[in-house]
């Protein structure tokens, strides 16, 4: 570990290996020769004098990079992809006059930047689904937990702790389904030269229009690719990049959301993130069990959500058929959102495979507010023993509010009860209004809804995604 430079967070504490390779310079410039093999495949399909022997020689240094010899190039040229097209040339003398054929440099970079993207979308995905899987099954769990809702974080009618977790599970799915229409619209550059228009091509086939037709799909097929884009400038669309971070940023504020609801459980001591035997809460508070992983899921979240105005800035910037000033925030804000995004999905994995519920300190809060939430049944078990419901309705407003003083202002517990058995207007005795205090009768089509959900719009989705099902993820620090 080199400790007397900076190094990024990302790398360090919270991306995965995988996600880190897929983003790696080996990853880069292996892709570069790739892209470069399959032009010089297809140009020879199409005609041009190249030969089987050049082909496999630059297949056969497809992977071992002279990274020393570009690095001292690209200080004569100044050009990244020149030096390394001379790399290249170096360990491939045979292939060296045909290396790079007709291309321009974007189309190394821009097309490696889509199939960079569209592997780190799928790897996305396969943590996203897992994060949904695990989210259901917790649903699943406690379907039928009755816990105290809140609205504006004021006590509010009973749900059940399953059909809470049912909220950040479908908040999720809408973010999977964006991620599968974005991935279903990625398509290659492919090779269109230095203002998209094919010039170059026109020279080397001789102006031969049905074989420069030919010469995108034959690229798109090599690289794995349905398509490539049907016009472009020198660059593919700054706008895909600005799809594939609002993309991430959806994903980061739904675990925000979800992470933040965590955070204030875990206040109320009903639910809690993981906790290791070994852990530290606090540095003087040795009690202390803060939520740190939620934590850092809503931090990394943050640096997502506000690193999405990067390609929707740049998008907006690009001039004519291209300028470069995308060039140094493209390295900076594709592959860090996606390093980000991948350690809040790690975190989330984590958290939702562990979360400690605590059914008795759910059952008292809910108890504490239940009268209040018990008046409707109250009320109408009074009018059936013969009470005027307008009455009755102004009745429990002014003992609601007695006894809301009574637990804010002396500290004491709810009361509420035992006013309403000592007003005669009821004609209920206290027995009578404990029997309705059974918290299941209040928490509506919570266990339905969550049993419906699961079964009709989850199970689907992992059906249809079985083979990226089983992903477990382990937190750095």
């Amino acid at each position: 570990m080199n400790t007397n430079i900076y190094q990024s967070p990302l790398s360090e504490r919270y991306a995965s290996r995988e996600m880190q390779y897929i983003f790696s310079q080996d990853k880069k410039f292996s892709t570069w020769r790739r892209l470069w093999i399959a032009l010089a495949e297809t140009e020879q399909e199409l005609g041009l004098n190249i030969t089987d022997e050049q082909i496999e020689e630059m297949k056969a240094h497809q992977d071992d990079i002279n990274y020393d010899v570009a690095r001292e190039r690209e200080k004569v040229v100044r050009h990244d992809v020149m030096s390394h097209v001379y790399a290249y040339g170096v360990q491939c003398p045979k292939a060296k006059p045909i290396i790079h054929l007709g291309a321009t440099s974007c189309y190394v970079g821009d097309n490696t930047d889509i199939i960079v993207m569209t592997e780190a979308l799928r790897l996305v995905k396969k943590k996203l689904v897992n994060v949904i899987a695990q989210l259901a099954d917790f649903a699943q769990t406690y379907k039928d937990l009755p816990t105290l809702a809140f609205t504006h974080f004021q006590p509010a009618q009973p749900t059940t702790v399953g059909k809470r977790a049912t909220l950040w599970a479908q908040e999720f799915l809408m973010d999977l389904e964006d991620l599968d229409y974005v991935l279903s619209t990625m398509k290659l550059l492919g090779c269109k030269g230095t203002t998209g228009t094919q010039a170059s091509f026109l020279e080397l086939f001789d102006g031969d229009q049905e074989k420069i037709d030919r010469i995108d799909p034959l690229i798109a097929e090599k690289m794995g690719f349905s398509a490539c884009v049907a016009v472009s400038g020198q660059t593919y669309s700054r706008k895909t990049d600005t799809r594939v971070l609002n993309c991430l940023a959806g994903i980061a504020a739904s675990a925000h959301k979800m992470s933040n609801d965590i955070r204030l459980l875990q206040h109320l001591k009903e639910v809690e993130e993981p906790f290791e035997k070994t852990q530290i809460g606090s540095s003087a508070m040795a009690y202390k069990r803060n939520p740190m992983r939620s934590e850092r899921i809503a931090s990394l979240s943050r640096y997502v959500l506000t690193d999405a105005l990067n390609p929707a800035v740049t998008s907006s910037c690009q001039w004519f058929e291209r300028t470069l000033d995308d060039s140094a925030n493209k390295r900076l804000s594709i592959p860090e959102g996606f390093l980000a995004v991948d350690g809040i999905l790690d975190l989330c994995l984590n958290v939702t495979d562990g979360l400690k519920v605590y059914p008795k300190v759910i059952e008292k809060h809910l108890m504490e507010e239940l009268p209040f939430m018990a008046t409707e049944n109250i009320m109408m078990d009074a009018v059936k023993a013969g009470g005027d419901r307008q009455e009755l309705h102004e009745r429990i407003r002014e003992l609601s509010m007695e006894a809301g003083r009574t637990v804010k202002e002396e500290g004491k517990p709810n009361n509420l009860l035992e006013l309403i058995a000592a007003d005669p207007a009821f004609n209920l005795s206290l027995e009578d209004l404990k029997k309705s205090m059974e918290p299941s009768r209040y928490i509506g089509r919570s266990k339905e809804q969550v049993e419906r959900f699961v079964r009709e719009v989850v199970q689907p989705v992992l059906d249809e995604n079985k083979e990226l099902l089983g992903v477990k993820a382990e937190i750095n620090v």
